[in-house]
Parts: C-alpha cells; sequence; structure tokens
C-alpha cells in the first residue's frame, strides 16, 4: 500500500485538467447551440426524471439556457484552474441535476462524466499550470502521489470491462444489433453497401468486445501501449463519425494520460514545467481521502454493474439494473404503449391527450421502457386527480428487442397509477418470457 503514496510528477493530472474543462464547455455549450437543451429541457411541458427525483424539472422560461451557459463557463474555470475546487464542485452539482432531471435522452457517458467531476474535485489538479497556482503560490507543486493516477485508471476499467461483458448476448454476437446500428447511422449510400455486409458488421461486433476487454490491459504494459493508442484513436473516431455521441469519443481518449510514463506527458504537453526527481519518502499524501472515500467508492462501481443478476428476469428485456451498469449502445427496443384510463366512480373510459402533454421524443422513448411507462401512469393519475376524478391506468405494451418478434411488455390487468417501483427487485407487473418465448409466472 505504501508504494501508492509514491511522489510522481503530476503532468497526467495537470493535463487531464485542461482537457476535462475543455470538454465540459464543449458538452454544455455544444447542447445549447444544437438545439439539445430545448429539445429536451424547454419544450417538454415536465420531463421523465430519475424515479424518485420527480420534483427535479427544468427552470421555467429560457432558465435551461442560462443553467447550461453556467455551467459551460464553470468548464473554462476548470480547465483555466481558477478556484478549482469551487468551480469543479459547482459544475459537479448542477450536472447532477441535469443528469437526474431527465431520462428521454439517457446516456452513459452522463454518468461517466458526473463520476469523473466526483473524482477530480478530490484530486490536486490545481497545483501547477492554473490561475490558482499562480495567485496562491503556496500550493503550487511538481508532484502528486501515485494513488491519483491509478484511481482514475481504475474507473475506466471498470467501464470498459463492463461495457466487453454486457455485449456476450445473443443479439450482439450475431451481428443483428451492430448491423441495424450502423444501417440506421450512416447516410452515404457508399459506405452503406460496405457496413451493411455480413463480415463487416459482424468484425466490428467483435472488434467491440476485443477493444473493450484489451484496450486497458495494453496500455498498461509499454510493448502494447502504441499499439492500444492506435487502435484507440481509430476505435473512437470511427464512433465519432458513425454514431455522433458528442464528446464521449474524446473524452474516452482524454484519460490515456495516465497510461503513459508522467514524464512523457510532462514533455509533449507541459515544456515549461521543470522536472522532478521522484520522491519516495514516507509521506503519505491523502491517505484518508484514499482510504475512507476513494475505496469504497470503486468497491460500490464494482459491485453496481452486477445488480442486475440479482434481479429476476432478462435486463436486457426488462431494463431493470441497466442503468449505472456501463452497458453501453447495446439494444434497439421499439414498441408501442396505449394506456387505457377508467374513471373509478363511474366505471366509465377516459381520454389523455399525449399529444398535448409529451414531445414526440419523449412518447417514443416511454412506449418502451418499464419505468418511464410507470411514471407516465403516475402522472396521468395525477392530473386528473386535478380535476377531482380519482383513476387507474393499465398499459397495453407491445415491445421489439433488435426487430425480434413483439412481445406484451406489461401486465395489461395490473392498475399501474396503483403499482409500485421496486427499485431492487423485480417488478411483477413486467411480464417475462422464457426462452421459448412462453410467459413466466
Amino acid at each position: 500500500m505504501n508504494r501508492l503514496f509514491r511522489q510522481i510528477d503530476n503532468a497526467p493530472l495537470v493535463v487531464f485538467r485542461i482537457f476535462l474543462g475543455f470538454l465540459l464547455a464543449c458538452e454544455t455549450f455544444g447542447a445549447i447551440l444544437t438545439g439539445w437543451v430545448k429539445s429536451n429541457l424547454i419544450d417538454p411541458k415536465f420531463t421523465f426524471s430519475h424515479i424518485g427525483m420527480d420534483w427535479l424539472q427544468p427552470l421555467p422560461g429560457n432558465g435551461m439556457y442560462w443553467y447550461f451557459a453556467t455551467m459551460g463557463t464553470l468548464g473554462l474555470l476548470v480547465m483555466a484552474g481558477y478556484k478549482y475546487r469551487w468551480t469543479l464542485g459547482l459544475f459537479t452539482v448542477l450536472w447532477a441535476g441535469a443528469y437526474f432531471m431527465q431520462k428521454t435522452s439517457y446516456n452513459n457517458h452522463y454518468y461517466l462524466l458526473l463520476l469523473v467531476c466526483l473524482i477530480m474535485w478530490f484530486l490536486p489538479a490545481n497545483r501547477y499550470a492554473s490561475i490558482d497556482a499562480r495567485q496562491n503560490p503556496s500550493i503550487k507543486k511538481l508532484t502528486m502521489p501515485v494513488w491519483c493516477a491509478w484511481v482514475m485508471i481504475a474507473q475506466v476499467s471498470i467501464v470498459y470491462f463492463y461495457a466487453s461483458l454486457a455485449k456476450f448476448y445473443p443479439g450482439w454476437l450475431d451481428g443483428t444489433f451492430t448491423r441495424d446500428l450502423l444501417s440506421h447511422s450512416v447516410t452515404s449510400p457508399a459506405l452503406r453497401t460496405i457496413m451493411s455486409q455480413k463480415w463487416f458488421y459482424l468484425f466490428i461486433a467483435y472488434a467491440g468486445i476485443a477493444f473493450d476487454l484489451l484496450v486497458v490491459p495494453f496500455l498498461l504494459f509499454r510493448r502494447t501501449r502504441a499499439i492500444a493508442l492506435i487502435a484507440s484513436v481509430i476505435f473512437h473516431i470511427f464512433n465519432a463519425i458513425t454514431l455522433q455521441i458528442g464528446i464521449f469519443p474524446f473524452f474516452a481518449l482524454s484519460f490515456v494520460v495516465f497510461f503513459y510514463p508522467p514524464e512523457t506527458m510532462r514533455r509533449l504537453f507541459l515544456r515549461k514545467k521543470p522536472k522532478v526527481t521522484e520522491d519516495i519518502s514516507g509521506y503519505q499524501e491523502g491517505k484518508k481521502v484514499l482510504y475512507y472515500f476513494f475505496i469504497p467508492y470503486l468497491v460500490l462501481q464494482l459491485l453496481l454493474p452486477l445488480r442486475h443478476y440479482l434481479i429476476k428476469g432478462d435486463v436486457l428485456w426488462t431494463e431493470e439494473g441497466h442503468r449505472l451498469s456501463w452497458r453501453m449502445m447495446l439494444r434497439a427496443r421499439t414498441g408501442n404503449t396505449d394506456f387505457r384510463i377508467i374513471d373509478k366512480k363511474t366505471g366509465g373510459r377516459l381520454f389523455y391527450n399525449f399529444n398535448t402533454n409529451l414531445t414526440r421524443k419523449q412518447e417514443n422513448g416511454m412506449e418502451t421502457r418499464p419505468d418511464m411507462i410507470w411514471q407516465m401512469a403516475h402522472r396521468i393519475r395525477k392530473d386528473f386527480a386535478k380535476q377531482g376524478k380519482d383513476v387507474a391506468v393499465y398499459a397495453d405494451a407491445n415491445v421489439s428487442i433488435n426487430g425480434s418478434p413483439y412481445k406484451r411488455l406489461i401486465d395489461p390487468n395490473v392498475d399501474l397509477a396503483a403499482a409500485r417501483w421496486d427499485y431492487f427487485f423485480h417488478c411483477d407487473w413486467v411480464i417475462l418470457y422464457d426462452e421459448a418465448g412462453n410467459v413466466v409466472r
């Protein structure tokens, strides 16, 4: 354990802070410029927040533009290293708010960004090449304990490992998902012709598994590091072009700085930074933070993606345990949901106008996901309660995974407005099927 406290050049952490701040600004200003904020947080009358956080709704009017502009400004301040812990801390809180506020456009890299900001808040990334160090020379330092780098390596290793593990299911292994994904992502007829070839989409499927499984081990060893770096650049640039997933490819590439020798990062990015000699003193910097925050944190990160194995049913179908588990770009869900709303007093059927209460994007996202269907049922009940009506809400939902035959997702005889959502176990109103396609009772 003493080796974790060995002092090394802090160039990787400083460089990563600069990259991170720049990417935070790109992500948040870009969300405004591309219309993401408008379509997800301004146009909707309400958002599908994470369950338990329904109170977390967008600011009225154009408030969310200012919200994201504030985050973009904070990102630039993090990049410059100005009042680092205050600016990064405030960004983390605001980003957590935006993350938990909506899940119509859920993306795993939003979650990863939140985790990395949390990690970076504890790390001394403002000791060099920062306004803080210039204004307060007493904090300036050329080194950091080696555990700072290993925490970041551990986090990215967890992401890649579970991303690889999640791909071992039939729809990925037979190329079904990658074929459909590429066919919908590529607009060029010539490229689409190539990418629709079986050899190509199978290659992409198995290359994805191999990359996620091997990239971290290859980056850790000097002899294979260059191969891993080249593969990373090709893999992430390919994803950036074909999938158009924002900053994530560049964000993932930025972790590479922690795998190379600190001296290499200093020579490449911080040439004016003085060379330092490793300090192998007995001073255990950050011992309490490492022991009492980061070790429990990493244990939790290792356990969270495993929770769906303890929940009854296939997570690919039920979505229970899907989030926070690095199950990235795995499946395409299509389907439709009709709600049957019954006035408990009269027994008559009531009408609810989705077109005026949901955007098309919200409706498409809600129709195939049990948690959002459940939330919609509760929203319908509340809306009718405002009219003085007590209603029961039943859902007839039919869903297909990766183009498979449609199957009923929700028990149509269960009043979802009165049903309970279970965070840790299977919700009985989500219908389960065996391998033969028969309903499991």
